[in-house]
């Protein structure tokens, strides 16, 4: 099957195109079935049969923007199955089907009911058939066409960006491009000229031009200059149809600014200026201005001023202000109207940013002359020196003089000076001066070691001028005279240890004095004569400003003496020479064998123990609490029950206890201690007499010969053996005691009683290894060989 169709060339003829598409022409309605043959090919002779469409168009067009009052007609449809006769029926579907186009179902004519807009939609896809009225079978079968809506030109063009802010450098070349603008129609651009755009300038001619194509915008004229005019206001029109007749325009606003270029030297306004400076002028502080004008903005109207020459460029400088771009001038020294009353100078302003384009507009700096007259003021005192420095001894006398301070009048007229002193409203006045002279006194005695400096300030006027001052600083020092004798650098504890040796150094002493170095930093030290020769201590000058506390003898007890007091004469180098006396306070304390200190006394010891009154109060009443138990408990064994049995026969053993210290190791007659060393010795058996006894008692020993072989082992077993079988053993514990010793074993006895008189050679320094509690035992055997050894 082959579809073919016509198209209208003109909207006009549309409906010419319709009418003709309905004329029933072979190739523009009717329906005309045929038959399509293959040719043989190699002698077949298949041949495929197609039916052919009866209907044949492709599209059609409807114009926008109708607003007529009847329908627009859009084209017909019609089928050869249509005789005329009304049983062929029409049937339009798709897009706008029923609301925006509507068909005649016996004519199958096609209308638009409503205005249609291009730019909103191009097209309308629908789908047409035809079938037949009475049976509702379709005719044939189901075809798509198009509707495409005729654009025409409503749309004007649009700059979307609009309005533009764009610059250009100053001074640029004709024809240097400034800005591209682009307007947009929303018309058709494949259809005529409805959105062919032109562009044309209808503002700002002659200084730019726009292209009408592209709408690029340039400058139209040479060294456009940004000080003769800055801103432009340059409106652009973008017109379609090609810019022809009837064709719709839109407009922009393009604002041009033009930005600055150095191209404009320095230029002072005054080739000669003049400055007045008063003398009085502080050195460092601003006198005067100068600026030199700059056409250009910015950074390239920056200029930096210089003193090129002149006999005042050692005397002023020149600066530049940053933000006013003048020329600030300084005072580097002192003016003096009497030495020169006026100075030259020549200034030079000059770009610090050079744009060489422009070079041949220059040159870009610019040279000025500025005399500068120094103008007479009334000064007041000028004293000869800036500050004064003197001093004066302690304690002389009111009056006395300290030194003199001197100032004239610079000016010509050399007035007379006056001098008097700042004081405070609540200072002391400690010194006076003298109103023409200018001489300083002393007003009180000074002492050196409680102020040794005084800050005063002098005041000088003329009397012609009382109100014109100068004031000067004057320090006075404070001399040194040897006031002061030397005392101990501090309260020094001197401990001596009891195992001291001679020449053995306890205690290293110096001393201070408040006088300054030249009379005071020199000291001698010696005991006091007025003493007796001290025999247990000596003191030596290490002639370093330092003495050193010797002992004389050895060892010391704290038993016999704990505290020493040894007199201490300080004198310094001073003249005349001074001198003070000290007590040195000595304590005897125990110590270690390294030397360190162990304890002094019974107090030292507590207080270093750092028990309080109140630890102290609780450990004295558990000791009176521990002595109340101890006296209730012997209390009670005294009032316990005696024996029902009392005989003044009763042989039970007991301890006698002799109260005898006898007369130590060497004293062998106060006592005879023979029964404790022989067995012979022991009493026979003696039986209780409250108790009968039941068993016979057993033989004594024959001979007292038996006794002295018998082994301490065996006698104790055999007492041990009677009392097992003794009958008449009371039910509580006895005390049984056996003096004897026992015979000498092979080791030997530990006792003292029969030590030797001679004194050991023994070594016991191993004592001092045994522990804090063998210290003391430690001591009195290292005591006995060192007397041993003298």
């Amino acid at each position: 099957m082959r579809i073919t169709s016509t198209s209208c060339i003109c909207p006009v003829l549309v409906c010419l195109c319709f009418v003709q598409r309905c004329c029933g022409t072979a190739h523009h309605g009717s329906i005309k079935v045929t038959r399509n043959q293959t040719k043989h090919i190699e002698g077949e002779t298949e041949v495929h049969h197609r039916p052919k469409r009866g209907w044949v168009w492709n599209q059609f067009f409807v114009l926008e923007e109708h607003f007529g009052p009847d329908p627009q007609y859009v084209g017909k449809l019609h089928s050869n199955s249509d005789k005329g006769d009304g049983s062929v029926k029409y049937i339009l579907t798709g897009e706008g089907a029923g609301t925006i186009f509507t068909i005649d179902d016996t004519t199958g004519d096609i209308h638009s009911t409503k205005s249609l807009d291009r730019e909103k939609k191009t097209h309308y896809v629908l789908h047409a058939q035809a079938i037949d009225r009475r049976t509702n079978k379709p005719l044939e079968p189901e075809s798509e066409f198009i509707i495409k809506v005729q654009d025409i030109n409503d749309n004007a063009p649009k700059f979307t960006d609009g309005p533009y802010i764009v610059t250009v450098p100053e001074m640029s070349d004709m024809g240097t491009s400034v800005l591209q603008v682009t307007a947009t129609d929303a018309d058709d651009p494949t259809y005529g000229n409805s959105a062919r755009v032109v562009y044309s300038i209808l503002q700002g001619q002659p200084y730019f031009s726009v292209d009408p194509k592209t709408g690029v915008i340039r400058t139209a004229l040479h060294n456009m200059d940004r000080e003769a005019r800055e801103h432009y206001s340059v409106v652009i029109q973008a017109k379609d149809m090609a810019g022809q007749v009837g064709g719709l325009s839109g407009s922009t606003t393009v604002n041009i600014t033009l930005t600055d270029v150095n191209d404009n030297p320095p230029r002072f306004p005054q080739k000669h200026y003049q400055l007045y400076v008063p003398e009085s002028a502080q050195v460092g502080s601003a006198v005067g201005k100068i600026k030199a004008n700059d056409a250009d903005m910015g950074s390239n109207a920056d200029m930096k001023y210089t003193v090129m020459n002149g006999d005042g460029s050692g005397v002023f400088s020149i600066s530049t202000d940053r933000e006013t771009r003048e020329g600030i001038i300084s005072l580097k020294k002192p003016l003096n109207y009497e030495k020169k009353k006026s100075y030259t100078l020549n200034i030079e302003g000059a770009n610090t940013h050079l744009d060489f384009r422009f070079s041949h507009l220059g040159p870009f700096k610019d040279v000025t002359m500025l005399k500068i007259i120094v103008g007479d003021v009334d000064e007041p005192p000028l004293f000869t020196l800036p500050s004064y420095v003197m001093d004066v001894y302690e304690n002389a006398e009111i009056g006395t003089a300290v030194g003199t301070v001197t100032a004239q009048d610079p000016d010509s007229a050399n007035n007379v000076v006056r001098y008097f002193i700042d004081h405070n409203a609540e200072e002391d006045r400690y010194f006076t001066i003298d109103a023409n002279t200018g001489t300083i006194k002393t007003a009180k005695v000074f002492d050196r070691e409680e102020t040794p400096w005084y800050n005063i300030t002098v005041t000088a006027s003329e009397i012609e001028s009382p109100g014109l001052l100068s004031h000067v600083p004057v320090g006075i020092k404070i001399l040194d005279v040897n006031d002061n004798p030397p005392e101990l650098a501090g309260d020094y504890d001197v401990v001596v240890c009891e195992n001291a040796k001679p020449n053995q150094v306890i205690q290293t002493i110096g001393a201070t004095d408040r006088d300054d170095f030249a009379n005071g930093q020199r000291f001698h030290f010696s005991l006091d004569n007025s003493f007796p020769l001290n025999p247990n201590f000596t003191l030596k000058d290490n002639e370093d400003n330092t003495a050193s506390i010797l002992t004389r003898r050895r060892r010391f007890s704290r038993t016999t003496q704990d505290v020493y007091y040894l007199p201490v004469v300080i004198s310094d180098g001073g003249i005349p020479s001074l001198s003070s006396s000290a007590t040195l306070v000595i304590r005897v304390c125990a110590c270690e064998r390294d030397g360190r200190v162990r304890t002094c006394h019974a107090e030292a010891f507590l207080s270093s123990a750092g028990l309080s009154t109140g630890a102290l109060i609780a450990i004295l009443l558990c000791v009176i609490i521990l002595l109340a138990i101890v006296v209730l408990f012997i209390t009670l064994r005294r009032s316990k029950k005696e024996p029902l049995i009392i005989s003044e026969e009763d042989v039970r053993e007991n301890v006698v206890t002799y109260d005898d210290e006898g007369g130590g190791e060497e004293d062998t007659e106060a006592f005879d201690i023979a029964a404790l060393r022989n067995p012979s010795a022991a009493e026979e058996r003696k039986y209780r007499r409250d108790v009968r006894p039941e068993v016979k008692p057993t033989p004594k020993h024959p001979t007292s010969s038996s006794l002295d072989s018998i082994d301490v082992q065996e006698f104790i077993k055999q007492r041990l053996a009677e009392a097992d079988l003794d009958p008449s053993v009371p039910p509580y514990d006895s005390l049984q005691t056996y003096a004897y010793e026992g015979q000498r074993s092979e080791a030997g006895s530990i006792s003292s009683l029969d030590s030797a008189t001679t004194h050991s050679d023994q070594d016991y320094n191993y004592l001092g290894d045994w522990g804090p509690e063998f210290k003391k035992l430690a001591e009195l055997y290292g005591e006995i060989e060192s007397e041993r050894t003298t």
